[in-house]
């Protein structure tokens, strides 16, 4: 009874469309209830579940971010990656997705990267003559991938949701699966602009190249400073992470100048909307998983899961399906925090490594981040796109195709996931 409660109630709340957040607490606080729990004991996990020095990275992540964001790093990264790849056919679209890679790798978030590339890029390729489902199925994509990108706040998310597992291996496992999903969506978006005639970029003119390459560079640095500073061993995730958001504060005020001090206070509001909505759904996300493993329903899970096939490559299908259908329906934060205690001791019964496992769940959850009903980065881009969400969902099979795809890779071919961490980290 207790199990059917929880999930009951978090269902029900979820198809009521209340925020997710809310969804957690109450479905909790209602089990709790029913379970005699001492109340104050739920409000003890959520405060565990936040009481991590790791989670001190995510606020300076979000921050450089914002700051790069107001700064006008993502017209700089347009400018940038238009220099190297606009002047092919489809060159625009193809900035797009490169842009999104490079924005991915400042901001690690989906949702930042659809906003800030996604206003400048979408309306730019509409005027150019590109259908808008199209714009927008490229827009989305692109930003879902950038999540892979080093750094990322989801990795920190997971990492503390594992117990530990090393971020600086998170982060250079994402990489590679990253950057061969960008080329594979490059590729797409080729083919694709020379099948519809998509047209040819215009050249850039080459008094402006210098200046345009360095200012691109200039803002690419943070993604080296806070890399190098956790492989180097000279900095913790933390550390490098308020290095890099003082970084960008420098470049962006006192280098790009394109906006005023006083627009600091904007920046930090908008820094403590986005982590309270984040902090918030770890602590609840925290409570909810404290009474799943209450309940044993982690254990039963796994028992399930390997009872129904002995078969290690059975297993995974399940787990890669399991996470793919929760993506469409929960935000990515939360889900980490629930799904990483239930599937992660599956995952290691059937011979995964946990950065292996992590790196396929955040790919699998970036995928739902542009799948309907609950695609939040969906969402924006059809906004931005003025397009309904049936339209751009029927544009971006293409772009579903390569992402699965790429999903199967990483699930099957763990060296995808464990070669650079291998190399680098240990």
């Amino acid at each position: 009874m207790e199990t059917f409660l929880l999930l009951g109630t978090f269902v029900i709340l979820l198809i009521l469309r209340v925020p997710i957040a809310l969804t957690l607490i109450v479905a909790s606080l209602a089990t709790g209830l029913y379970m005699n729990i001492d109340l104050a004991t739920l409000i003890q996990q959520m405060v565990e579940g936040l009481n991590s020095f790791t989670l001190l990275a995510i606020p300076f992540f979000i921050l450089a971010g914002e700051i790069m964001n107001e700064g006008g790093i993502s017209r700089r990264l347009i400018n940038f990656a238009n220099v190297i790849i606009g002047w092919l056919r489809g060159g625009l679209a193809m900035v797009n997705v490169l842009a999104s890679t490079f924005f991915g790798g400042i901001s690690g978030s989906a949702l930042a990267d659809t906003s800030s590339v996604g206003s400048v890029m979408i309306p730019m390729m509409k005027k150019q003559g590109y259908d808008s489902d199209y714009a927008v199925s490229v827009t989305v994509s692109s930003s879902a991938q950038g999540v892979m990108i080093p750094p990322s706040h989801n990795m920190i998310i997971f990492s503390t949701a594992a117990g530990g597992v090393s971020i600086g291996s998170l982060f250079m496992g994402g990489l590679l699966p990253g950057l061969l999903l960008g080329i594979a969506l490059l590729i797409i978006t080729y083919m694709l602009a020379r099948k519809r005639n998509y047209p040819k970029g215009q050249p850039v003119d080459k008094k402006d190249i210098p200046r345009i390459l360095g200012e691109g560079i200039l803002g690419l640095l943070t993604i080296v400073i806070i890399m190098g500073g956790i492989l180097s061993g000279y900095f913790t995730v933390t550390e490098s992470a308020a290095i890099g958001a003082l970084y960008a504060f420098i470049i962006t005020f006192f280098v790009y100048r394109d906006i005023k001090l006083t627009k600091m206070g904007i920046i930090l509001k908008n820094t403590f909307k986005t982590l309270s909505m984040v902090l918030f759904l770890i602590g609840t996300s925290s409570a909810f998983g404290y009474l799943l493993t209450l309940l044993r329903i982690p254990a039963l899970v796994a028992d399930t899961l390997i009872n129904i096939s002995p078969n290690s490559a059975i297993t995974i299908l399940m787990i890669v399906v399991i996470l793919l259908l929760l993506g469409m329906i929960m935000d990515m934060a939360p889900l980490i925090v629930i799904a990483t205690p239930i599937l992660l001791p599956v995952a290691i019964d059937v011979g995964m490594d946990p950065v292996h496992f992590g790196v396929l769940l955040i790919l699998c959850l970036a995928v739902g981040l542009i799948t309907p009903p609950v695609g939040t980065v969906l969402f924006v881009g059809s906004a931005i796109g003025k397009l309904p969400i049936e339209k751009t969902s029927k544009g971006l099979l293409p772009f579903y195709a390569v992402m699965i795809v790429m999903v199967f890779l990483v699930a099957y071919i763990p060296s995808l996931s464990l070669y650079f961490p291998n190399v680098f980290v240990e």
